[in-house]
């Protein structure tokens, strides 16, 4: 791809990575970007760089607009190797600039690069950089979604490069929000939003409200926002703020998801009567299979919904592996304002059921209980049974959702 002018005299120089399927251990089916941008000022400005091997892209790109030697100040507004293991190469091209970057961020710098004889301005919130016709404006917003990480507000062009926040991990050669929505879909960038949201800013939804606010808060007026991945906003920017804010307050379908395993079809069956009960009270209902279904995609589906079902056989006295994993997965996130059940089918002794309930509760959620547990096989009676189970659970759910409105 070549350069794209976002804003006038500035650039996206950045790179699209359209085989990567794996990004730290979440499923990016659709690919992804790495964002960067170059300001053509009087004192010519990169903010940000990319992964490492894109780097020459990113290069290409700049030595399109300018010579890389004339690059005054480098903006790092997080540290993460998808966005910064390329400094090393861009700063021995331009060993004159000056890298502006904020002081946990710079720490976290030294550990990665011999940075010795680079030259370093650390900056907080409210502090600026002039480049010439524009103003670059500061955001420290630390744990959205690292320690180090902080936002750029062009005031003059009414940008804010956003860093990971309003990301999305999309491979397109659209570059702004109405080129995708017209070649693709809205309910696809949508769904980019809330994947990419669940699986990394889930934890930080009191930050993101707080940093939301602060911002606000500041009266600067946005009229774009371009993120580090994923397509820029420029048709209603405002739109992807609210999302975050609803997504932050906890939003969710009125819908049910059932995240199951099974070892011998007896807890998959049981998934069968459960779901139809859930229908039959009038309740969404969408069925995962973990083994057959990547974790971060089983994250999303959870979020999306306002109750979750977990359906694990008993193995060795506890939780079937993979169901042990999502729950782990899960904990680490944070969720709020979801419930959360337990099914599932046992030998003898069980033991899956007791301790999902364990799981739910050290993450804080609220539970639905008593759990259901069958042996073996489930009986035409156990059949009654789970249906009976999956009304009562979208009956509750019904009932919590509507506090919500």
């Amino acid at each position: 791809m070549k350069t794209i002018e976002i804003k006038p005299d500035i650039f996206w120089v950045g790179a699209i990575d359209w085989a990567v399927r794996d990004f730290h251990g979440y499923v990016t089916p659709n690919g992804t970007t790495y964002n960067n941008y170059l300001i053509m000022d009087e004192q010519i400005t990169l903010l940000d760089t990319v992964k490492h091997d894109f780097s020459y892209v990113s290069i290409n790109n700049i030595k399109h607009l300018t010579d890389p030697s004339k690059i005054s100040n480098l903006v790092v507004n997080h540290i993460e190797p998808d966005h910064a293991s390329s400094i090393d190469k861009i700063m021995a091209l331009a060993p004159d600039a000056t890298i502006y970057i904020t002081e946990k961020g710079k720490k976290g710098l030294d550990r990665h690069f011999d940075t010795s004889k680079w030259k370093f301005r650390i900056v907080k919130t409210g502090d600026t950089l002039n480049t010439g016709k524009y103003t670059l404006l500061f955001i420290e917003t630390p744990m959205l979604h690292w320690p180090d990480s902080m936002m750029t507000y062009v005031r003059e062009a009414k940008l804010l490069i956003s860093q990971d926040a309003f990301g999305q991990h999309l491979a397109t050669t659209a570059r702004f929000d109405d080129e995708f929505i017209e070649c693709a879909s809205r309910s696809e960038l949508d769904d980019a939003v809330v994947d990419y949201y669940a699986n990394i800013l889930m934890p930080f939804g009191e930050l993101i409200k707080t940093k939301i606010g602060e911002i606000q808060k500041l009266g600067i007026k946005i009229d774009m926002i371009a993120p580090d991945h994923g397509i820029i906003w420029r048709r209603e920017p405002g739109s992807i703020i609210q999302k975050y804010l609803d997504l932050a307050n906890g939003q969710a379908a009125l819908r049910i998801t059932i995240i199951y395993d099974t070892m011998w079809h007896s807890t998959e069956l049981m998934t069968l009567f459960i779901m139809q009960g859930i229908k039959d009270e009038g309740v969404d209902c969408k069925v995962l299979k973990l083994r057959a279904t990547p974790m971060s995609v089983a994250i999303k589906e959870f979020w999306k919904s306002r109750g979750c079902l977990i359906g694990s056989p008993t193995l060795n006295n506890i939780l079937f592996p993979s169901a042990a994993e999502f729950l782990t997965h899960l904990r680490g996130l944070r969720p709020k304002k979801r419930i959360m059940g337990a099914f599932g089918s046992c030998g003898w002794g069980g033991g899956a059921i007791k301790e999902a309930y364990e799981e739910f509760k050290r993450i804080k959620l609220e539970t639905f209980e008593p759990g259901l547990q069958i042996i073996y096989k489930p009986s035409v009676e156990d059949n009654k049974n789970c249906y009976e189970f999956g009304r009562a659970f979208a009956t509750k759910i019904k009932e919590y959702h509507a506090t919500f409105k």
